[in-house]
């Protein structure tokens, strides 16, 4: 692999191992408990990223969502359209990611499938052309154009953000 693959796979390591920390063995009451009624919720927040990266991963892979393609979103059901990556919702919509098929282990079990497909991805580029794919431009609605190096990154940032505020509510669950 190229060293830019493996820091981008390293980062997404980083990703899955800080939502298992945060999200692994919690009740649905911890899952979904609030520090205010404005604040996410571990469950919120992890389905939003993971959701996050599965879309953007199977944008730029050309490939359908794990969210859909593994079956995630019948087990999840929750009351949003398919494509709802938990982008612009409410804290009316962050309290319905709650429920019966909002667990621990589907959170983190359809984490782990996302990051199963992004590693996936990121090794179909290694080689010797991967900088030519990094280069790749995959948005031009912005100045300048993003690539696919930019995407990823953007991808990671976000991800790592809410991977952290998650372990920071799961801080404050465990000190009350």
């Amino acid at each position: 692999m190229t060293a830019s693959i493996d820091i981008l796979e390293d980062a997404f390591t980083r990703i899955r191992d800080t939502v298992r920390r945060a999200a692994g063995g919690l009740d649905p009451d911890d899952l979904t408990a609030r520090v205010d009624s404005e604040a996410n919720t571990i469950a919120w927040l992890v389905w939003h990223l993971t959701r996050v990266q599965d879309d953007h991963i199977a944008e730029v892979a050309g490939t359908e969502q794990v969210w859909t393609a593994g079956g995630w979103e019948q087990r999840f059901v929750l009351p949003f359209d398919p494509d709802a990556t938990g982008y612009g919702q409410s804290a009316a919509e962050v309290a319905q990611v709650a429920g019966p098929g909002v667990t621990s282990e589907s959170l983190v079990g359809y984490h782990e499938a996302v990051y199963a497909a992004t590693v996936a991805y990121l090794r179909s580029l290694a080689g010797p052309d991967a900088r030519n794919a990094l280069d790749r431009v995959v948005d031009e609605n912005w100045d300048p154009p993003v690539t696919l190096a930019v995407r990823l990154v953007s991808v990671i940032s976000d991800d790592l953000q809410h991977a952290g505020q998650a372990s920071f509510v799961r801080g404050l669950l465990q000190r009350r």
